[in-house]
C-alpha cells in the first residue's frame, strides 16, 4: 500500500470536465514531479488531492484512509498540505506571525527554530511583514507554513513559478532538504529541469489524461514523449 494512492479521480469545474481518470500513487519519502504542458489539469489535480476540488468519481486514500469525502480542513489535518501557486501568505502579518497562526492549527508544530534552520533568509526576515517580501521569500515562508504542521504530504503548486534564476537554485536546494531529510512531496513545476532535478518519480498529464509515469531517467531516454507532451528536450 502506497502513502498516498490516487484511483481514477474525475474532477470538474461546474460542467466543465477537467480530470479524467487520473490514477497516481506516492510511497513515503518520494519526490513527484507532476509534468505537462499548461491547462493540462496539474493544478487541479493537487486541488482535488487537498480537498479544494472534490472529485465527482474516484478516490483519494492516505495511508489507506479514504479521503474522498473529506472536507479541506480535516485533509489538512491528517497530513495533505497544499502550498498554493499564490502562496496566499498574510501581507499584514510579520514572518513570525505566519507561522505562528499556522502552527495554531497543528497537533504537535514543529519547533520554529528547526523552521528557521531550514530558512535562515526567514529568519533574518522574521520581523519583516508578508507584503515587504520578495517573491522568493514569500514562497519560502508558504512552505515554511507548510511544514511546521508536520504534513504527511506536501504539494506544492509552480514553487519558482515567476522567481529569478538564483532564487530557483535557492529553493531548489530547500526542496533538495526537505526531500533528503524524508518528506514526501508532490511538485506542480513547469520548469521541467528543475522538477526532473528533484524528482524521483514523474507523471505527466496531457488534456487531464495521465500519459506517462516513470522515473527521470526513464523520461529522459522518452525524447518523443517529451517533444509531445512537454515541447522541451531533456538531454
Amino acid at each position: 500500500m502506497s502513502l498516498l494512492e490516487i484511483d481514477a479521480i474525475n474532477s470538474y469545474y461546474g460542467d466543465s470536465h477537467i480530470l479524467f481518470d487520473v490514477s497516481m500513487r506516492v510511497e513515503q519519502g518520494e519526490v513527484v514531479a507532476l509534468l505537462g504542458r499548461n491547462g493540462a489539469g496539474k493544478s487541479t489535480t493537487l486541488k482535488s488531492l487537498a480537498g479544494v476540488v472534490r472529485p465527482r468519481s474516484g478516490a483519494v486514500r492516505l495511508d489507506g484512509r479514504d479521503l474522498t469525502a473529506a472536507p479541506p480542513h480535516e485533509r489538512a489535518r491528517l497530513g495533505l498540505q497544499l502550498v498554493p501557486e499564490e502562496r496566499r501568505i498574510f501581507g499584514a502579518l510579520s514572518v513570525h506571525e505566519n507561522l505562528v497562526l499556522a502552527a495554531m492549527t497543528a497537533g504537535q508544530p514543529l519547533p520554529f527554530d528547526e523552521i528557521y534552520r531550514t530558512f535562515p533568509r526567514l529568519d533574518e526576515r522574521r520581523k519583516s511583514r508578508g507584503k515587504q517580501l520578495s517573491g522568493g521569500e514569500q514562497q519560502m515562508l508558504a512552505i515554511a507554513r507548510a511544514m511546521i504542521r508536520r504534513p504527511r504530504v506536501i504539494l506544492l503548486d509552480e514553487p519558482f513559478e515567476g522567481l529569478a534564476p538564483l532564487i530557483v537554485r535557492d529553493l531548489m536546494g530547500v526542496v533538495r532538504q526537505l526531500a533528503e531529510g524524508g518528506n514526501t512531496l508532490i511538485v506542480v513545476e513547469q520548469n521541467v529541469h528543475a522538477a526532473l532535478t528533484l524528482a524521483d518519480r514523474c507523471y505527466i498529464l496531457n488534456n487531464g489524461h495521465g500519459v506517462y509515469d516513470g522515473t527521470p531517467a526513464q523520461l529522459r531516454g522518452e525524447q518523443e514523449i517529451v517533444q509531445k507532451y512537454l515541447g522541451v528536450k531533456t538531454t
